[in-house]
């Protein structure tokens, strides 16, 4: 049976669980009979339930379950948390063949295919690893470093700048490229930004509703030593608001760890994102570019220590769209690996 289209609808699926599972991975599920007909599926969504994708998939599909195929996304997992074992509940439900993409990188969860083999359950592994791997990056790089996944989104004019010498700095993009920002904001579970911003702008750093009635709101972040203004956006009551009044990232880090947070989307100005590059922090950036030229302003990046072509960061391009004129880039940050 050819399982790319199955996995790939898994992977489709853990993707509705962005933001809303932290500090567990996303995960999407899939039960299939033998001919590969849908029987029922589920994703991973800790807003809802702390039931894991495997077992609101089992669930859904009942007695039908007995004797059919799992593809999942993620290894299932192999240890009592604060859910029983995966593996335990697929053995339970009577499924015989269970697919994956993604080997459990967690010691304390591993081992599943390993307890699966042993009670009897075919298991294919590696299906679509990288696409899968992409999709739940965020969680996997928390696992490898022991911080939160940074993505770094930068608005800017062709020539860099992300504000006018008078210090205007707003709409440099157009509407669909801040419709899609949106879409960045709603997959976080946290959006930091630096006092500078907070006083500059009031920011409300709260997404827009997509069609879905999308409610749950990321985390707000402010980091830095000023004083911001008490009547400030970011101090309603839309989203818990986390200050950590220092310049120290050690500390920023610490602080966000003690959250437990998966992906923390970097909006700050170019005074903290610079350091935090500088830092080795940032894993991706994601820059709109507007089809437009300052000269003067504000660039949205700068180094405090001199630089030549030899020392230049490489970055790694992952995707180009053009959104109504602007072009959004990303980028893989290698950090040294």
């Amino acid at each position: 049976m050819d399982y790319v289209p199955l996995m790939r609808r898994a992977i489709a699926l853990a993707e509705k669980g962005l933001g809303k599972t932290a500090p567990n991975p996303i995960v999407g599920a899939i039960v299939i009979d033998a001919s590969g007909a849908l029987i029922a599926e589920g994703f991973h969504d800790r807003m809802q339930a702390r039931d894991h994708a495997e077992v609101v998939a089992i669930k859904a599909a009942g007695e039908r379950a007995n004797g059919a195929t799992l593809v999942v996304t993620l290894e299932p997992c192999n240890h009592t948390g604060s859910t029983g074992p995966c593996t335990q509940a697929i053995i339970d439900a009577g499924i015989t063949t269970v697919v994956f993409a993604v080997s459990e990188p967690h010691s304390i969860a591993a081992g599943g295919a390993d307890a699966l083999r042993a009670a009897g359950v075919r298991v294919v592994d590696n299906v679509l690893c990288q696409e899968a791997s992409w999709s739940n990056r965020a969680w996997l790089m928390k696992i490898k470093k022991n911080r939160p996944f940074f993505t770094w989104k930068v608005a800017t004019t062709l020539d860099a700048k992300v504000a006018a010498t008078d210090g205007t700095s707003k709409w440099i993009t157009n509407e669909k490229s801040r419709s899609d920002v949106q879409v960045l904001r709603r997959a976080a579970d946290a959006i930091l930004v630096g006092t500078n911003t907070v006083i500059a702008d009031d920011p409300h750093l709260i997404p827009q509703a997509d069609n879905a009635g999308f409610t749950h709101n990321p985390i707000r972040v402010i980091c830095g030593e000023q004083s911001l203004p008490k009547d400030s956006q970011i101090f309603d009551n839309a989203a818990p608001t986390l200050l950590v009044q220092s310049k120290d990232l050690v500390q920023l880090v610490a602080q966000l760890n003690e959250k437990e947070l998966n992906h923390v989307l970097v909006e700050t100005g170019p005074t903290l994102g610079s350091a935090m590059l500088d830092a080795g922090l940032l894993d991706e950036l994601i820059i709109y570019q507007a089809a437009s030229l300052l000269g003067s302003g504000k660039q949205f990046f700068s180094f405090d220590h001199p630089s030549t072509i030899n020392n230049q960061m490489r970055l790694d391009h992952i995707s180009t769209d053009v959104l109504d004129g602007d072009v959004k880039s990303v980028y893989r940050i290698r950090n040294g690996e």
